[in-house]
């Protein structure tokens, strides 16, 4: 079968792999269509971060190259011995987390702080940018039957903004700013929305993506390089500044504006993976007694996200801003996202079968 394989640093590859057999309690997947992740474009640009080099991953037992890809949804085409929840033909979307399920964090349930964390399409399990992948059955999820595989291929992305809003204990009424309008901050951007946000500001150079976060139900979009973001978000909260705020850029001055945009004993939530260390001033944090948070995936939150999103809470809608077929991912996905028009996209969701198109 074809699948996309991340050999280094601007080295991903399409090439022939063997078909991937089902195991007891598992399930084979036929992709339908799978995302290209912001980590995906880390690894491409700044790699390895998850991706294990040199020593195989504790739990796939894997080194480079790997299969990418870890936004997917597709059609389950056989099951493994026990599995009882899934069966042939069922529709699904793929948790792709990778956890021992025996350290304290697993035994706490908190399996997404796994002491030896994968992710299926980074660590060398697999991944969705291929026609067929395996995966154990209890991170497989049903999808709804007014749900396409399209949409469904959005699922993660919503879950990773889901869990950060309830990891920074946003409450209905209270006010946000996200720094970002990529897929992760309009993801934010709904989500906030559909928890009752009062006030949501949005950091966004401008590009269609201040449109689009408009869409998405941001109430103000500011542009960095025509204001002062703090002074701005502190006119529209009665000069306290917000509540919460979610960092989506990787970026120092993201960091550096969200700190100084929330109110005192507010809160920063950090969403992005970031590829080399930044600054910080912890007095910033002593004097008004302000917290950062960091946020890793999602743990718990895949029923939630199909819920809201099946019910139209969370719309999602024009996020996926091109389609294309897994022999283009290296220059229409990944060059388009890593190029001049990177600006214009949201999601690019790749499918290994042509006939979608």
């Amino acid at each position: 079968m074809k699948a996309a394989l991340w050999y280094d640093k601007k080295d991903v590859r399409v090439e022939e792999i063997d078909e991937p057999k089902v195991t007891s309690g598992s399930v084979k997947i036929k992709v339908k269509w799978c995302g290209i992740c912001g980590s995906d474009l880390h690894e491409y640009l700044g790699g390895p971060i998850f991706i294990p080099v040199g020593q195989p991953h504790p739990l796939s037992g894997t080194t480079a190259p790997v299969v990418l890809g870890h936004e997917f949804s597709g059609e389950v085409v056989e099951v493994g011995e026990g599995v009882k929840n899934i069966k042939t033909g069922d529709r699904v979307v793929v948790e792709p987390i990778v956890a021992c399920g025996k350290c304290p964090a697993c035994r706490e349930g908190k399996y997404n702080l796994c002491s030896s964390l994968g992710f299926h399409g980074l660590c060398g399990s697999g991944g969705g940018l291929a026609e067929y992948t395996v995966f154990p059955s209890e991170f497989v999820h049903k999808i709804p039957d007014n749900m396409s595989y399209e949409q469904a291929a959005l699922i993660e992305p919503i879950a990773v903004a889901l869990h950060s809003v309830r990891v920074g204990k946003f409450r209905a009424g209270d006010t946000a700013l996200v720094l970002g309008a990529g897929p992760i901050g309009l993801a934010t951007i709904e989500c906030l929305k559909a928890a009752g946000a009062r006030l949501i500001v949005v950091l966004q150079r401008k590009s269609i993506r201040q449109e689009y976060a408009k869409r998405s139900g941001a109430d103000v979009v500011l542009d960095p390089n025509e204001v002062n973001i703090p002074e701005e978000v502190k006119k529209l909260t009665s000069g306290v500044g917000v509540d919460v705020c979610f960092e989506t850029t990787g970026s120092q001055i993201g960091l550096d504006v969200g700190l100084e945009s929330i109110k005192f004993e507010g809160t920063m939530v950090v969403t992005s993976i970031w590829e080399g260390p930044v600054k910080i001033n912890p007095n910033v944090l002593v004097f008004q007694e302000k917290k950062i948070l960091g946020t890793l995936a999602y743990r718990h939150e895949f029923p939630s996200t199909i819920a809201l999103m099946a019910d139209k809470r969370i719309k999602a809608e024009g996020y996926i801003t091109k389609r294309i077929a897994l022999d283009d991912i290296v220059e229409q996905g990944f060059g388009t996202l890593t190029g001049p028009e990177k600006k214009k996209q949201v999601k690019i969701i790749v499918t290994p079968d042509k006939s979608l198109l």
